[in-house]
């Protein structure tokens, strides 16, 4: 279950909360869950009881005790504690979600994350006539066209701009401009070197982005999405192999599966790939300025995500004369899905994922 997902189901226990007649409150359009905080339980919490309480006219507690009832029957809940003033923490069966959510990305592919939720919606974007504001301006019109959405973008000088339908209808992307001219580093690595600072930041035109090492963020992104698909290669050549949405990840003869991770930054993967969606669909907040920089937060999110998949590479093939297991189809069928979606966020970067490096 992805955040997005829990989101859903959170705002379900309200509906029917309401429904019931237990909570006298307009149903909000979204709730926020999270990572628990300082004293906090479980894997996701929120704050809807605090957020209710006083629309309800009842104590934090009141309203936490009686959505935490509505959210333990909703599927994946295992427990539902409440701490603090009224936060919800909400643990989940990692055995049925975390097997659910690599089906889910490989039977999705590079669509994984992908949504139709401002299907319909046109959002002008403004922009002027400069290097960095045009990429920018392209990977925020890829990133909405991937929540169903589309941009229409405007151009003008670097002050003046061509008038638009009304001011509240167009975002104003004006990003710190680049130093100069990011041609000679190639289309990947100029793209790279415009994005992943955040907009107000300068960025950084130089030969640094071109060096094959681990020290260029670029480099390790592309090379840990080409290490997911040298060990498919390796794997298949074992004799073993996933094959889409009906892989066995969660077979009941072991007790290692995806969900229970047993090398090291599986958990850590799980929890970024099941937060990729939230990630895409932060550019449909448009035109508030913090969708501006979900460029940014797409690059930032990619590196975390390929140095948690290089962590739980090497324990995915059999060693010596270990016999491939379901602990190993479990392993590569996460591997597979890590290789995917750092495929599917470079594309939406306008930036090549290569199969070799």
């Amino acid at each position: 279950m992805t955040p997005v997902e829990l989101s859903r189901s959170v705002l379900h226990a309200v509906r029917c909360a309401v429904d019931d007649g237990e909570l006298n409150v307009v149903v909000p359009s979204r709730v926020v869950v999270g990572r628990p905080g300082p004293g906090g339980r479980g894997d996701y919490a929120t704050n809807v009881a605090l957020q209710l309480a006083r629309p309800a006219g009842q104590p934090p507690l009141r309203v936490a005790a009686l959505l935490r009832a509505y959210l333990a029957r909703e599927a994946g809940v295992t427990d539902v504690e409440i701490t603090g003033p009224g936060f919800l923490n909400i643990s989940l069966d990692r055995a049925a979600t975390s097997a659910a959510l690599v089906r889910r990305i490989l039977g999705e592919g590079l669509r994984y994350g992908h949504t139709d939720a401002v299907a319909g919606r046109v959002f002008v974007l403004c922009v002027p006539y400069e290097v960095r504001a045009e990429v920018l301006a392209d990977v925020l019109a890829r990133m909405v066209g991937s929540q169903g959405g589309r941009v229409e973008v405007r151009h003008g000088g670097a002050v003046k701009l061509e008038p638009v339908p009304a001011p509240e209808e167009c975002a104003f992307l004006r990003p710190v401009p680049a130093p100069e001219d990011p041609a000679f580093l190639g289309p990947d690595a100029a793209r790279w070197a415009l994005l992943h600072p955040a907009p107000h930041d300068r960025p950084r035109i130089t030969a640094d982005h071109l060096v094959q090492r681990e020290s260029n963020p670029l480099f390790r992104i592309r090379y840990a999405h080409a290490r997911t698909r040298a060990v498919s290669r390796n794997a298949a050549d074992l004799g073993f192999t996933t094959t889409g949405p009906e892989t066995d990840v969660d077979a009941a003869d072991t007790p290692h599966t995806p969900d229970t991770p047993d090398t090291p930054g599986a958990q850590q993967l799980l929890v970024l790939l099941a937060d990729h969606p939230r990630v895409l669909a932060t550019a449909a907040a448009l035109p508030h300025a913090d969708a501006q920089a979900a460029p940014s937060r797409l690059t930032r999110h990619l590196l975390a995500l390929a140095d948690a998949t290089l962590a739980h590479l090497p324990a995915v093939l059999p060693r010596g004369d270990e016999k491939p297991s379901a602990a190993h189809r479990s392993r590569l069928a996460l591997a597979e899905a890590a290789g995917t979606v750092l495929a599917g966020g470079l594309s939406l970067l306008g930036i090549d994922a290569p199969d070799h490096l």
